[in-house]
């Protein structure tokens, strides 16, 4: 491991604080030391206060800041000889400290104090680091971890034994770190927990955090232990329908929606097929910290009805009321380790589902290391469950409230790119469904760049390319359980005696048949859907009022609405709900090109401006206007409703 301070980036940070946000954000880049929030560093500041008198102040990381982009707002000031004071009592609830640091933060509107805020300020030096570095965790969860970290470091360190974080912990480092601090401590290690380093300078604290992981690195390397190869791996052929069967279990046994990334990259699906696969998933996380979501459970052959038993024995054997089963739904297993698949992820949200995937990927590195050492050994399982269920965890999940009405459902929307289809997307990711945008315009895979969504270049009036967009759908999120079909075209006008053969058939391969072939990829997929699959069509005023010029669009438009309706009288059965929605005059979509417009108003002897606003309410209809209604279409209101059209007009004399 390297340092990766440079002058002249530091150059740019101004003050003991500036120094600090720097030196944080360092540690933030190297994923080995700190993962989503993970790891805490301080600064303690002499300022002088409203009355011109000198204040020692405490700046420690606040909750919900992440190292690597940490700014001066993301620190806490914290009142630093109160918080001395509460090192030294006899005991303190957590609740109680919570309120403590809160009352005596500095600054209206800081973030809450870490819970480690106590410990920081315990600790005799300007400058703390903290973090999780993967390599002093692999030495510590090793047969006599104690001991091989002693070995490493002598007394450059102070080793204390695990306590979960808090108020405990911080009483008990502020006793023991000053009986085994000698002039050579420049650390300490918090067994199964992770790495302090600390100086008066913040590149020295810096500094000194690499070279104490780097030292836990040639330890390891020393004994083979770095670099752990696992036996080659070659991916089984991906079946969705599989992967889609696993997520419903999963949602079913949590009782809500979760998303479901399936992962068989090397490294994951190596470690599936460990021999002693179900004896190292199963001891635990690589530190307590990252406890939540983070316990697998094991799975063989992709039995997903194995997998749904044991997500239900998970909650029979830890919880004891209906009360207990209900709190702890948030903290159940949010993995699953098969030999085919590799590593499942779960998740109510995309962003959940990546760092449940990242927390992994380095716990993989872990145990496979501590293995190499002699046997992978995490805490006992009580220290886990204190975790789950701490106070102040379960006081993080009420405050975070209700989710959003799509949280843990995935949409597919075709035509995604523009017009009424991205109006669709932005609609449902506003209401927290993970979406899939197909469209032809390679645009799409970059219309997005956010955790919750997939763009796809796709031809869909290719059934090959179209199954090939489905797996790719469901392997980064588990299934499909909103699906609206809004890709068509609207050929030139011309008068039936005028359609040509290639146009008839283009219009009706489009807007028919395309949508055929994706109905019937996600038929499978949506009769899993945890809440009933929904589907919503795009049609068009053309349905039940065509209009001059548009033979092949109207027929082709209507030939669709027949189809739904159909699909709606078969699929009912399959807890599939199908409803169509018709605009018309929806100007801000790619369908309407000056052309067609000019021409549209020229066939009903009007200008463009009095054609955009020919309706009974005079208004023009944007693509929003039928996204909104799409997406509530998708929701509770529309729960009990199939096979309804609804027009999104302005109000049409032809159709009222």
């Amino acid at each position: 491991m390297k340092s990766l301070w440079q002058d002249a980036e530091a150059a740019k940070f101004e003050g003991p604080l500036g120094l600090r946000v720097y030196t944080s954000r360092l540690l933030g880049r190297d994923k080995s030391l700190v993962l989503h929030g993970g790891g805490n560093t301080s600064v303690k500041i002499r300022e002088k206060n409203l009355f011109e008198e000198d204040e020692e102040v405490l700046y420690v990381k606040g909750s919900g800041w992440d190292l690597e982009t940490i700014e001066p707002a993301g620190f806490a000031p914290v009142q630093l000889d109160y918080l001395r004071r509460l090192a030294t009592l006899p005991a303190l609830s957590d609740p109680q400290m919570v309120n403590e640091l809160a009352t005596h933060t500095l600054r209206a509107g800081a973030p809450a104090p870490s819970v480690e805020t106590i410990l920081h300020a315990s600790l005799p030096h300007k400058y703390v680091d903290h973090t999780h570095a993967d390599a002093v965790l692999s030495v510590s969860n090793a047969p006599d971890g104690d001991k091989r970290i002693r070995d490493i470091y002598g007394d450059k360190v102070a080793v204390i034994p695990y306590i979960m974080a808090g108020f405990d912990l911080a009483a008990y480092c502020a006793r023991e770190f000053p009986k085994q601090r000698t002039k050579n401590t420049v650390g300490m290690v918090l067994l199964s927990h992770g790495v302090f380093s600390f100086a008066e300078d913040a590149r020295e604290s810096y500094e000194l955090m690499i070279e104490l992981v780097s030292m836990a690195e040639r330890y390891l390397a020393a004994r083979k232990a770095w670099n752990v190869a696992l036996p080659p791996a070659s991916p089984s052929e991906f079946k969705r329908e599989d992967a889609a069967k696993l997520r419903s279990d999963a949602s079913q046994a949590a009782g809500f929606p979760l998303l479901c990334r399936c992962n068989d990259a090397p490294n994951f699906l190596g470690f599936a097929r460990h021999p002693e696969i179900a004896r190292i998933s199963q001891s635990g996380p690589a530190t307590p910290d990252h406890v939540i979501r983070t316990k697998p459970l094991p799975m063989l052959g992709r039995d997903v009805g194995a997998f749904g038993a044991a997500y239900r024995e998970y909650f029979e054997r830890n919880a004891k009321t209906a009360k207990e089963k209900k709190t702890m739904l948030d903290a159940a297993p949010r993995m699953a380790l098969d030999p085919d698949l590799g590593l499942a992820a779960f998740g109510r949200s995309a962003k959940d589902v990546g760092i449940v995937e990242d927390l992994y990927e380095h716990t993989v590195e872990v145990i496979l290391r501590a293995e190499a050492l002699g046997g992978w050994k995490a805490l006992e399982d009580r220290h886990t469950f204190d975790i789950e269920y701490w106070d102040l965890e379960q006081a993080k999940l009420r405050k975070a409230g209700s989710p959003p009405a799509f949280a843990g459902e995935v949409a597919v929307v075709t035509g995604a790119a523009s017009g009424i289809g991205k109006a669709c997307a932005e609609a449902l990711l506003r209401r927290g469904a993970a979406v899939v945008g197909l469209d032809r315009n390679p645009a799409i895979a970059d219309l997005w760049k956010r955790p919750d969504f997939l763009g796809l270049a796709c031809d869909l009036t290719d059934a090959k390319a179209v199954h090939a967009a489905l797996d790719a759908a469901v392997k980064r999120f588990g299934g499909t359980d909103m699906l609206v079909l809004n890709a068509g075209i609207f050929p030139a006008s011309q008068p039936v005696q005028g359609i040509g053969a290639d146009m008839w058939k283009s219009a009706m391969t489009v807007n028919v048949e395309a949508n055929l072939i994706v109905m019937q990829a996600c038929h499978a997929l949506l009769k899993l859907a945890p809440r009933g699959g929904r589907i919503v069509v795009i049609g068009s005023k053309n349905v039940p009022a065509p209009g001059p010029g548009a033979g092949a669009y109207s027929a082709s438009k209507a030939a669709m609405n027949q189809l739904a309706r159909v699909a709606a009288l078969e699929w009912g059965k399959d807890g599939i709900r199908i409803n169509t929605i018709h605009p018309n005059q929806v100007f801000d979509t790619g369908l309407w090109t000056e052309e067609v417009l000019a021409s549209r108003a020229k066939a009903y002897g009007m200008s463009v401006e009095q054609y955009k606003r020919n309706n009974l309410l005079k208004t023009e209809v944007s693509s929003r206007d039928v996204a909104e209604l799409a997406a509530e279409m998708c929701g509770p209101l529309f729960a009990k409703t199939t096979a309804a059209q609804v027009p999104v007009d302005g109000g049409n004399e032809r159709v009222v």
